[in-house]
């Protein structure tokens, strides 16, 4: 195998295949990366068995052929190559020779046909959205996963097709995260459950444009986003997703607006006070024209009044400042509505058509200061 590339092409597909490279496994070749010129194109592949990722690379074939190499070394290698055109070929023994410019590496390969290919989905009807929307709609979830496995569902993403809508939910047991966009057409109702881990890759990988699309493919087991010269396939996660729909009532007692930013910068003001791993809550104290944030901790003090405008009672609640930052940093709007009903109930942040909602439950909080 003899194949040319220029190296910021290179670099480029390194990088995407790098996201699926197995770090924990007993089998070797799941920490390589594939390439593969046996046809007209050259693909590199790599498969870790939850998630798999595949994408064309520009360069040119002298010799077709087809290497696994160790994904660590070859990345570092392709990283830091100096610019120029790199050219890579294999001997009869899968010694693999890398050169560019007056550097020269040669490291061993091993035969792709032990090499784990992605598995062959039907590709019945897809979805298809942008690119930007499916990065937004990410970024403005996946904070509210839970970070270990006690619950595997909450370690992923529902995604669930109803008509014209596309709905994805996240919640680790404190909070939920929901985000509604309306699809370009109606497709059959789907609901399955992506991995969280399957997200944040592919989040770094879409370029985030408008005008690019993804098509996403459903199979019993599996998920698949087609974008660019790319297909990442995921394993779902199995089970029942949690029943959200009866912990989003639309009864409140207290309606607030306010300035988003305001809100944000007066909460991450007061976690100045709050050492990392401490557990105290901000208590917020809404009244008729104000909202008064307090903080109390072995640091010291800190309360700060925001104009509002108010609905209904008057309310002091607690709340994880932490929980509250992570849902206004993904908001764009500059007014948000919260809803209150009572200092035990949990608060929801949306707007008047519900494309995001988010649900934080408050904590208890000690009164006597």
């Amino acid at each position: 195998m003899k194949l040319t590339f220029a190296k910021a092409n290179l670099l480029k597909s390194v990088s995407i295949v790098m996201k699926a490279v197995s770090s924990k496994t007993t089998m070797p070749i799941l920490e390589c990366i594939l390439v593969d010129a046996s046809a007209n194109t050259i693909k590199f592949t790599s498969n870790d068995m939850e998630l798999g990722i595949e994408t064309t690379v520009e360069g040119e074939i002298q010799e077709r052929g087809v290497v696994a190499l160790d994904a660590k070394i070859f990345s570092e290698i392709v990283r830091k190559l100096p610019d120029g055109f790199v050219v890579i070929e294999t001997d009869e023994n899968l010694v693999t020779t890398i050169i560019c410019q007056k550097a020269k590496f040669s490291i061993p390969g091993k035969s792709g046909e032990d090499f784990a290919y992605l598995p062959i989905i039907e590709k019945n009807e897809c979805i298809s959205i942008s690119q930007f929307s499916l990065k937004e709609i990410i970024r403005q979830t996946i904070f509210s996963i839970a970070p270990n496995e006690n619950n595997k569902l909450m370690t992923g993403e529902l995604f669930e097709i109803k008509n014209d809508t596309l709905k994805v939910v996240s919640l680790d047991g404190h909070r939920i995260a929901i985000r509604k966009i309306i699809l370009s057409a109606s497709y059959d109702d789907k609901k399955v459950v992506v991995p969280g881990k399957t997200l944040n890759e592919i989040s770094k990988i879409l370029s985030g444009e408008v005008d690019d699309k993804v098509n996403i493919f459903f199979s019993d087991n599996h998920i698949v986003f087609e974008f660019d010269d790319t297909i990442v396939v995921s394993r779902l996660i199995d089970g029942e997703y949690f029943r959200i729909e009866q912990m989003l009532s639309s009864d409140y007692e207290t309606k607030v607006n306010i300035n988003k930013k305001e809100f944000l910068d007066c909460i991450d003001r007061a976690t100045l006070l709050v050492k990392e791993g401490d557990k105290k809550p901000i208590i917020i104290h809404v009244m008729d024209e104000s909202m008064q944030l307090c903080i109390d901790s072995s640091m010291g003090s800190m309360n700060e009044d925001i104009d509002i405008s108010k609905e209904g009672k008057d309310i002091m609640i607690g709340f994880n400042p932490k929980f509250l930052m992570d849902a206004l940093r993904v908001i764009d709007d500059e007014t948000i509505s919260i809803y209150l009903v009572n200092p035990k109930a949990p608060c929801f942040i949306k707007n008047d058509d519900e494309s995001y909602i988010y649900l934080i439950l408050p904590v208890n909080f000690n009164t006597s200061r």
